[in-house]
Parts: C-alpha cells; sequence; structure tokens
C-alpha cells in the first residue's frame, strides 16, 4: 500500500494509472477503522483494479467542538489494518491539505428537505460539513466508483444528491454497502470505541428496537410502533434524538402506512456521552 499525504502526489500516481483507463474505487472514511469499512475496501477491490481510501477527521462536520476533540484516533492500527485488506493507496492529508484557505470561503450546498429532518434537525450544519469535505475528496481522487455504508443511511443521500449538484452522476457510480453488524446486532462504528462494558452491552437495544419495528409492522396507523420502540431505548438508558419510520426515497416521515410503500426506520440516540445511530429497511 502506497501512503499518500499531498493531494498533488497522489493526483499525479492516479493520472498516470488512468492514462491506461483503470477505474478507481474510493473509500472515504475517518479514521478508527473497523470490518465494517474493510468490507467496503473489499467490495471496491472486487469492482476496481485500483483502491483508494482516505482518512480524514472531518471538522467542518461537527456541530459539536467536544465531540469532534473526543472522536477516537487509531492511525497506526488504521494502516495496518489497510495493508492487510489489500488496500492501494491511502490519502492521509492533513486540515491545511483539504482546506487551504481559498477552499475555506465555503459555498452553501442546497440539500433540501434532507437537511432539515432526522439528522438535519439534530446537528444543524453537519451535512454542510460533509458535503465540503466530499466535495474536495472527490475533487482529489476523482473515483469511478464511491463506496458507501449504509448505516449512515442520510448522508449516503446527502452525498448522493452532492454528486447530483455537481453534475457528476454519470461520472461516479455511488456503491451503498449493507451495513455491517457485531454478532448480537450492534451496527460496527468507531465511536463503539468510545462505549465502556455496561455501555457497550446495553447498546443492543437500538438493533433490537428496529428489529421490534420490523417484526411488528402492519398496514394502518405506524406511529405505536415508534413509540413503543423509542420507551425500549429509555428503558436501556438512552436519551433518543429521533425514532422515525420514513419513505426510503426521501425520508418522509410515514404515520399511515398502506402496506405497499418502501420504508426504512431509522434511531439516533445518546447512551450517556456517545451518539449511536442505526437503521433497517422494512421491506
Amino acid at each position: 500500500m502506497i501512503l499518500f499525504r499531498k493531494r498533488k502526489d497522489l493526483r499525479k500516481w492516479l493520472d498516470a494509472q488512468q492514462e491506461k483507463a483503470k477505474p478507481v474505487g474510493f473509500v472515504p472514511t475517518m479514521g478508527a477503522l473497523h470490518q465494517g469499512h474493510l468490507s467496503l475496501i473489499d467490495a471496491s477491490k472486487k469492482g476496481n483494479p485500483i483502491t483508494v481510501c482516505s482518512i480524514f477527521v472531518n471538522p467542518a462536520q461537527f456541530n459539536d467542538p467536544g465531540d469532534y476533540e473526543r472522536y477516537p484516533i487509531t492511525i497506526e492500527k488504521d494502516i495496518e489494518m489497510l495493508e492487510e485488506s489489500g488496500c492501494d493507496l491511502l490519502f492521509l492529508p492533513s486540515i491545511k491539505e483539504i482546506y487551504p484557505e481559498v477552499v475555506l470561503k465555503a459555498r452553501h450546498y442546497e440539500l433540501g428537505f434532507l437537511e432539515t429532518v432526522l439528522e438535519g434537525k439534530f446537528r444543524p450544519g453537519h451535512f454542510q460539513g460533509v458535503c465540503m469535505v466530499v466535495q474536495r475528496l472527490l475533487d482529489i481522487v476523482q473515483p469511478d466508483n464511491l463506496y458507501l455504508g449504509q448505516k449512515d443511511y442520510q448522508q449516503c443521500m446527502v452525498i448522493e444528491k452532492l454528486i447530483a449538484l455537481r453534475g457528476l452522476k454519470d461520472k461516479i457510480k455511488v456503491n451503498i454497502c449493507p451495513v455491517f453488524r457485531e454478532k448480537d446486532g450492534l451496527a460496527m462504528s468507531s465511536r463503539n470505541i468510545r462505549l465502556n462494558t455496561d455501555e457497550r452491552e446495553k447498546a443492543t437495544t437500538i438493533f433490537k428496537s428496529l428489529l421490534f419495528i420490523k417484526n411488528n409492522l402492519q398496514q394502518g396507523n405506524i406511529e405505536r410502533l415508534k413509540l413503543q420502540a423509542a420507551s425500549m431505548l429509555l428503558q436501556n438508558g438512552f436519551r433518543p434524538d429521533y425514532v422515525e419510520i420514513a419513505d426510503v426515497n426521501d425520508l418522509s416521515a410515514v404515520t399511515e402506512w398502506d402496506g405497499r410503500q418502501k420504508l426504512v426506520a431509522l434511531v439516533a440516540a445518546f447512551l450517556n456521552e456517545v451518539r449511536l445511530i442505526d437503521n433497517m429497511l422494512m421491506n
């Protein structure tokens, strides 16, 4: 694996390869890697001769400065995991490398309804920061295929919107890979590192609440299901931001279900100081 810290060096290497018409797969991450990330690397390697992974903890997407300061950093372990996975290139830039002064004059991304609900509502400015860094990374890497995890369901939709806004839909294919879970159902997340033993045991309640919704979903009013799932979380020490059942295509909330509309259930909740998110396709 080759490690690049400068965008010009990465771009020079990729330009030489792309002259040979080699497609590039790209997995953007914030580090603290786990098997979920490696599943994205694996998916990219199966579809592309060249796989690039980036590690960059993006300050622009943290609406809580304390959360940014506490975000886990495990660079040495991350590099070892990527080498073992067969990743070809690692882009490990500094903040100044991603955000030179000219870029810091941030543009506003017209994300519409997507930015007003769920993560957009509870983390104001978050998706603007996501778009800012993803635009920079896409400009630098210029991938043919982008690999994202379904755990960040709304973020995947935002990035697809960004690609459409940038006129790149014909140039970049977005590949959304399934949520990667522990054996007990907990969605793999970099933030899981911050859970103590007791919290780690309780954390599975999020998965159980989603499974409860899925197993009890019936045509008609489904508001009660959301309340029951939220109650499960509260009883196990969580502070939910939201428990929502929404249309898979636009994330509009659904209260009356016709039995046919495609749904996704989404949860975000604090367990003490750690905020966890998860989602599950219902039908």
